[in-house]
């Protein structure tokens, strides 16, 4: 089965100050380059992500700066061990090229994407236009402060789920709309 793949960032994402999911989120601490980083998640969250993973509904594979040390994640959130992107230490500011590289490169092996990323994610543009245009992406920008939440999950899994998803542009416009409505803004 050629299962789609999911590019998973951890901070804006997973890691979120006010991840919400109508349960107390779990803190706990990660060590990054040795350095600790106190961390915040939905347990609800990791229990979809745990769960769509050992269905194997998706091939999960880390797309972080977190990729060098993510068994420290994996610990934290009682994950197994996941696919990295890159396995040698990364910038913040070298992120952003190698995580669209990894996206191009699960695209060109046949794969259907889906990406997770609060700020290398493209929203609109040229590279988000190449991205979905055949229809085999699914990108989603949580707001950082916030994470992935349940909305994005039932996305997630109607993706997984359907193997002719065509309308990406719709499935943003929607993550884009539960956004505005998280944050009471109605413009």
């Amino acid at each position: 089965m050629n299962r789609p793949v999911w590019l998973l960032d951890v901070d804006g994402v997973l890691n979120a100050t006010r991840p919400g999911w109508s349960a107390a989120p779990r803190n706990g601490t990660a060590y990054g380059a040795g350095h600790p980083y106190r961390l915040r998640w939905a347990p609800a969250l990791i229990t979809h992500i745990r769960a769509l993973h050992n269905a194997e509904s998706v091939t999960l594979r880390w797309c972080s700066t977190w990729c060098a040390d993510a068994d420290q994640v994996e610990r934290l959130f009682v994950l197994p061990r996941l696919e990295r992107a890159w396995t040698e230490p990364i910038s913040h500011s070298a992120a952003p090229v190698a995580k669209l590289a990894a996206a191009h490169a699960v695209l060109d092996q046949g794969h259907r994407l889906i990406w997770t990323d609060d700020d290398a994610n493209p929203t609109s543009g040229p590279v988000y236009d190449e991205l979905v245009a055949t229809g085999r992406a699914l990108l989603i920008a949580p707001l950082a402060s916030r994470g992935l939440q349940p909305e994005h999950l039932d996305t997630i899994k109607a993706f997984i789920s359907d193997t002719n998803v065509r309308d990406t542009g719709r499935v943003r416009a929607d993550a884009l709309e539960t956004a505005r409505r998280l944050l009471g803004d109605t413009e």
